[in-house]
């Protein structure tokens, strides 16, 4: 199966369904920019329930900007306060010691726009996952693309998958109970080498 999909920032577990079930993965990177998607935002499971990550970007006062144009605001300390918000939320997780140095680095690197970055976090992702995978990026933005699965609706952050996944242990799970659909991140820290044949046993509806 080939995918259209985009690039988010530590992307959403059904990002990661559709990728790991597509031969071919195109990366949608040509279309306009929208507020309150996972283009700049991820969720973890932190001890006061689903807490979202934001990367701060410059909007411009044109209508619309590409997102391969956008760029992240630095002048906040926004990696800092990400990282510190991973180990307050994770580092009691089976398997957060694991993964942490190959993350760490992400947070200490100077990206300008939230495009590189996002492909930088999902590089260093699949290296953990130890998934390979064919990617491509896209020329011009396409409404539809023939033999083609469109998995762009995944951006949206208020929108969610219309099957539930499978439950798996959280660290808060006995505080505030299962939260379905979080990054790739609580994932990879809850069930470690195991987190890539979860994503493999889940099926996902295309829009």
């Amino acid at each position: 199966m080939n995918i259209l999909i985009h690039p988010t920032y530590f992307p959403s577990i059904a990002h990661f369904v559709a990728i790991t079930s597509a031969e071919n993965v195109m990366f949608e990177v040509d279309d306009n920019f929208l507020k309150q998607t996972y283009r700049n935002r991820a969720y973890i499971y932190g001890a006061n329930g689903k807490l979202a990550l934001n990367i701060p970007v410059i909007h411009t006062q044109k209508n619309r900007q590409k997102y391969r144009d956008v760029k992240i605001f630095n002048e906040t300390n926004w990696q800092d306060l990400h990282w510190k918000s991973l180990l307050s939320a994770y580092r009691t997780s089976p398997f957060f010691e694991f993964y942490e140095d190959e993350l760490h680095t992400l947070f200490n690197i100077r990206a300008n726009y939230i495009l590189d970055y996002n492909l930088k976090c999902f590089e260093v992702i699949c290296d953990c996952l130890q998934l390979d995978l064919n990617t491509s990026k896209s020329q011009i933005y396409q409404k539809t693309i023939e033999d083609t699965t469109d998995f762009r609706h995944l951006v949206i952050a208020k929108k969610e998958p219309a099957q539930p996944f499978d439950n798996y242990t959280q660290v808060f799970s006995d505080k505030h109970g299962f939260i379905p659909n979080l990054s790739i991140l609580d994932l990879l820290f809850n069930e470690g080498p195991n987190a890539l044949s979860y994503l493999e046993s889940q099926t996902l509806i295309p829009h």
